[in-house]
């Protein structure tokens, strides 16, 4: 099955369209306020006005409260949602949208048991544990330490870039890949040569 591919943190139109124009499935806009790739709700309507059809929107959060996530909804065009912090179950699932899950991974948690804490997820995200950060902080985690058996859909983020994707892709065959460090110029800059690059190794793989 064809690995898809998401470029999270999208702060910019020009970005948004040459991800697109270059097959990337996936868009994810960041609503948090402590993240350098935050955008405002004007921002995320200009970059979500000007992308082509069949191309899904997905709005990170990071503990927010319901009213924050509720207005995002009510003013922008959005697919799916995405959790980056620790949320509980019955907070993701009450906006009636398919959400994914994201989990810090660490040595010593059990993940096959988090997996299990969100049985109404549309997919689980496994990014790298940081004491100072809740992701995007361009660090690879352990891949080892991913189960094998596994029912969800499962996507892999952080650090990942095109000199590291084909090493992940013949270790696991997760559904997807999040990518958003490994193909900028800066924080929230993509760098369209990247995302090509980061393309071709998927599909050589």
């Amino acid at each position: 099955m064809r690995v898809r591919l998401k470029i999270c943190g999208i702060t910019r139109v020009q970005d948004a369209l040459a991800a697109s124009d270059l097959g990337v499935d996936a868009l994810g806009l960041v609503f948090h306020p402590d993240s350098p790739r935050h955008i405002e709700i004007e921002q995320a309507q200009a970059i979500i006005a000007k992308l082509p059809p069949f191309i899904s929107k997905v709005a990170l959060f990071c503990n927010a409260d319901k009213d924050a996530v509720i207005q995002v909804l009510s003013q922008v065009n959005i697919d799916c949602l995405q959790f980056h912090g620790d949320e509980s179950e019955e907070f993701c699932q009450q906006f009636k949208r398919p959400y994914i899950k994201a989990i810090r991974v660490q040595e010593h948690i059990d993940l096959a048991a988090q997996f299990n804490n969100y049985p109404s997820a549309a997919a689980i995200l496994l990014d790298s544990f940081s004491a100072s950060a809740y992701g995007g902080t361009g660090e690879v985690f352990n891949w080892q330490l991913i189960p094998q058996d596994i029912s969800y859909k499962l996507i892999i983020a952080g650090g990942i870039d095109q000199h590291n994707i084909a090493s992940l892709l013949q270790q696991v065959q997760p559904y997807a890949v999040d990518v958003s460090s490994g193909v900028e110029l800066s924080r929230g800059i993509k760098d369209a040569k990247k995302i090509a690059q980061l393309i071709q190794q998927i599909n050589l793989t």
